[in-house]
């Protein structure tokens, strides 16, 4: 899988990143509406995953008649799902169903697609790899010092095998791959390297966090069954989803982009 990235990242168009993206987003989409309706919720499961790509496509595309176009997007939704629910003989959890599909669109489709919008930028090749590696370096310090070390649980209640050890190393293991990226991101300056590990290690961990609250509220260990010994595709991008969107701002901000 880490090839997989790298190749997709570092030498395939980015046409073909956005693609991948748009993929995942179509498939972790199907994954939430799917756990969604283990709680007897009644959503509009399609239309919100063609909904949900419409997002992706659009940035991909460069199709953006005017500003903030996503949010013109989410507005035709809403109106859209209201309209499908006037035609349902039932009328019983009409606002749950339209926020949980309305949520599913915002936390899936429109955060994530934020890693499109770094591609896009002058050194978004790199920018996306230095996203990724230190969100998922994060990932593997948290699993690696948890399973060895871990003696403290985190927050039982939602992830009972979280360690906070487990999250002090995955912090760890963030600052230092943050750190190390300076061999390939030499314009970002090494404190605003050392606040970005702790700020994305951070907020992976929480990312990672909600993910296993939404599983645990909906009864279910895995998010699906697409990628064996990982579980769903929620569970590999969870990470990720509030990480693409922080990282893009922050870099627009401190005009890091290049």
């Amino acid at each position: 899988m880490i090839a997989a990235v790298i190749g997709g990242i570092f030498f395939l168009p980015a046409w073909f990143f956005s693609a991948a993206v748009t993929g995942i987003i179509g498939i972790g989409l199907f994954e939430f509406y799917s756990l969604i309706e283990k709680k007897g919720i009644v959503i509009y499961k399609y239309f919100g995953v063609w909904i949900g790509l419409l997002i992706p496509l659009s940035i991909a595309l460069h199709f953006e008649p005017t500003k903030g176009w996503e949010l013109f997007t989410i507005t035709a939704a809403t109106l859209g799902f209201f309209i499908l629910q006037f035609v349902r003989k039932d009328s019983s959890q009409a606002i749950l169903g339209i926020s949980t599909t309305l949520f599913g669109i915002f936390y899936v489709s429109w955060f994530f697609s934020y890693l499109i919008k770094i591609r896009f930028l002058p050194a978004g090749v790199f920018l996306v790899g230095f996203l990724l590696l230190v969100t998922k370096m994060g990932d593997i310090g948290a699993y690696v010092v948890g399973s060895r070390f871990g003696r403290h649980s985190l927050i039982v209640r939602i992830s009972p095998r979280k360690t906070v050890e487990g999250a002090a190393g995955g912090l760890l293991f963030s600052v230092a791959a943050a750190a190390a990226s300076r061999l390939y991101v030499p314009w970002i300056p090494l404190t605003h390297l050392i606040g970005l590990g702790i700020l994305l290690g951070s907020i992976a961990q929480v990312g990672d966090l909600c993910e296993s609250l939404i599983k645990r509220d909906c009864g279910v260990k895995d998010s699906g069954v697409y990628l064996p010994g990982l579980g769903g595709v929620l569970d590999v991008i969870d990470s990720v989803i509030f990480n693409a969107p922080i990282f893009y701002f922050y870099l627009l901000h401190f005009q890091l982009d290049r």
